[in-house]
Formats: structure tokens, sequence, C-alpha cells
């Protein structure tokens, strides 16, 4: 029975990388077009970009996957560089390691480059679908009126529990079960505070609050944490997970490979949205706003949403290939996302309910002593 459901989740794997909704390509890549590498402060018609997989493909003879290709030929730009990694962790890391002229971020990379003043502000009068983006993942980088990103994909939490196997229970069981899998990441301290049902503000904790969330973890070690999302697909197949937390898509992605995975109701949950940054040393920024408003746009925003099993921050991308993703994550239902608290890299500098927050540097330091 086991290796049926192992087959069935490997087929559903296959497929949805086949069609475009799965883990995409390897880093780096590197645009065919691309002539000897420029630094990212030569004004030659040249970009160099540093994103997640799937964010922007270069598929070569393949259509579905060849939205880069297709930004070239449309507007004179060539990609030089198209760097491309799977985590935030190595995001950050590569950052550091060379200058690029357009880079995505999520909350914490986002807050760290601009106070480090590594990427600079964005003229949205320059970025012409930029008031079709929704209103709340706009403000996640606006600071001090100043806009510092352009909202691209995002997607939400959620747990999951094989019905076949248990009868589900709260999101606190999930963390406390020993068959569960987390998401391996320090914002996932957010959920936990949230399963205490306590706490208002889940990125804002006190040091009290911090350590009830971090003693909710710490009930069970033996759980799993993962990075690739291959970790959940085998975990169900071979019947060691009951519970995990999930995006919505990978959720759908079990259920079509017939493991009978259920969502916990929950009154709250967590989300992210992840943004395109100009990077601080652009003297020539041309392409790099013709790189935004091609971003931006619903059709780039609905290949981007199909292959990467996320949510469009244009709307408008609601069509065709993103439509099932659009279902599925809420697009444009209130009530749904009104539930949904989006992370932004939790504050040292602010006030919480019984003290002051605990910054985000704390919270990676007691995560990697979690996982030790």
């Amino acid at each position: 029975m086991i290796r049926r459901r192992a087959h069935a989740l490997a087929l559903a794997a296959t497929t949805a990388l086949i069609t475009g909704m799965g883990t995409p390509t390897p880093r780096p890549t590197l645009s065919p077009t691309a002539t000897p590498t420029p630094t990212a402060t030569q004004s030659d018609g040249t970009l160099q970009i540093l994103t997640y997989r799937g964010y922007a493909e270069y598929g070569g003879v393949n259509p579905k996957v060849n939205w880069v290709g297709s930004f070239e030929k449309e507007t004179g730009c060539r990609i030089a560089r198209l760097d491309t990694v799977q985590t935030a962790e190595q995001l950050a890391d590569q950052v550091t390691r060379r200058p690029y002229d357009v880079i995505t971020a999520g909350p914490v990379l986002a807050a760290d480059l601009i106070a480090a003043k590594q990427v600079q502000p964005i003229d949205s009068a320059k970025v012409s679908d930029y008031k079709d983006l929704a209103e709340r993942f706009r403000d996640l980088t606006t600071v001090s009126g100043k806009v510092y990103g352009v909202p691209y994909l995002w997607a939400y939490q959620e747990f999951v529990y094989d019905s076949a196997k248990v009868r589900g229970g709260g999101v606190e069981q999930a963390f406390s079960s020993s068959r569960a899998a987390l998401k391996d990441t320090p914002l996932t301290i957010a959920d936990a505070a949230l399963a205490g049902g306590s706490v208002k503000e889940p990125y804002e904790l006190s040091e009290a609050e911090l350590g009830e969330a971090m003693a909710l973890l710490e009930r069970n070690k033996d759980r799993t944490y993962w990075q690739n999302p291959i970790d959940l697909v085998k975990g169900f197949a071979t019947g060691k997970l009951d519970y995990a937390q999930v995006t919505p898509y990978y959720r759908l992605l079990l259920q079509q490979a017939g493991i009978p995975v259920k969502t916990i109701a929950a009154p709250r949950t967590t989300g992210w949205a992840d943004s395109w940054m100009l990077g601080a040393n652009v003297p020539d920024t041309t392409c790099a706003y013709r790189w935004l408003n091609w971003v931006t746009a619903a059709n780039a925003q609905r290949d981007a949403a199909a292959w990467a099993g996320m949510a469009p921050a244009n709307s408008k991308a609601c069509k065709g290939r993103a439509r099932t993703m659009c279902e599925t994550y809420g697009v444009g239902d209130s009530k749904r996302l009104d539930r949904v608290t989006f992370a932004v890299r939790p504050p040292g500098d602010c006030r919480a309910e019984d003290g002051e927050c605990t910054d985000y540097l704390v919270w990676a330091e007691r995560w990697g002593k979690l996982l030790k």
C-alpha cells in the first residue's frame, strides 16, 4: 500500500514539474543570450537578477516557462546573469557575494536590505501596474513614505493532517506530535505563538511570549523540519508524517496524489509576500524599471504564480493558468485573508504587551538552538 501511495506521489510531483507547478530549475541559471558578465553598475542594457527558483524562468525551447526570453525580446534588455536559489537563507547569503540590479526578497531580507541601504527607493510612478498590486502587500515594503519593493507572489501557512491516520485536533497538537513536519525558518516561531491562543501580534513577541512559543516547539525535538517540499511528499508517502505545516498549494498537491490530508481549522495563521527590489548601486535604472514593469504586469505574474504554486499580487493575473492558484489562496476573498497576519521582520524597537519586543536575531538564535 505504501509503495502504491509513494508511486502516486512521485507521479504527481513529476507531473507538477512538467506543467510548471513544482520545484523549478537548479541554481544558478544563466540566460543563453548572455555575454561575459558585467558588473551591476555598468550601463550596457543588461540586467543581473537574483531570485527564487520558479520566479523568473528561462525555459529554452519550452515556451511555457520562457518568460525571461520574452522580456529580452520585447524590451531590448538582456539578462546577463540570472541566479536562482531555493531558500531565504541562500538568498541572504548570495546577495552579499556580488551586486545585483534587481532582487526578490521576503520580509526579513527586505527589511535588512533597506536598513543596510543595499537597495534604493523605487519611483512607483515609473511602474505602470503598481496600483493594480494589492495595497496590503505594497505597505509591507513602504518605509517612511518611500517605496522599496514591488510585490510579486505571496502565500500563507496552514496545518494539515492525514485523516486516514489521525483525527486532526488543533494546531497545538500538530506542534506537539513527533510525526509532524514544520517549515525550517525562525518565522515558524510566530505560528507557535499563535497556536498558544493569547498573542495578538505574532511578529512582535516579548521575551515572555517568545519563551512560551519556544516551550511549545521544544515539547518534541524528534519532529521533521523541512526546506525542500519533496520531504513532505516522502514523509506522507512512507507514513512517517501525520501532520505538516504547508501552503495551500502543497496541500492540494498531496490531495491530488491520493493522500487524504485535511486542513486543521484555525482562527488565525501567518503568511508572507515576496517583492522585487532595486539594487542601491544602479546608476542607469532603465532596464531595471523595465523589469519591474514586466513583473508587475498580469501576464508575468500569471506565469510565475502557476509555476511557483503561489498567489499573484496583481489580481488581474487570476485567469488561465493562474486561476487555480488564485482560487486555492482566496485572492480577493477578504474574509479569508483577514485571518492571515503577513510577516514582517520581528523588530526589537517596539513594545509588546508585557515588555520590549524581541529582535529577529534573537529568534534566529533560539531557532538554531532548537534544531541542534
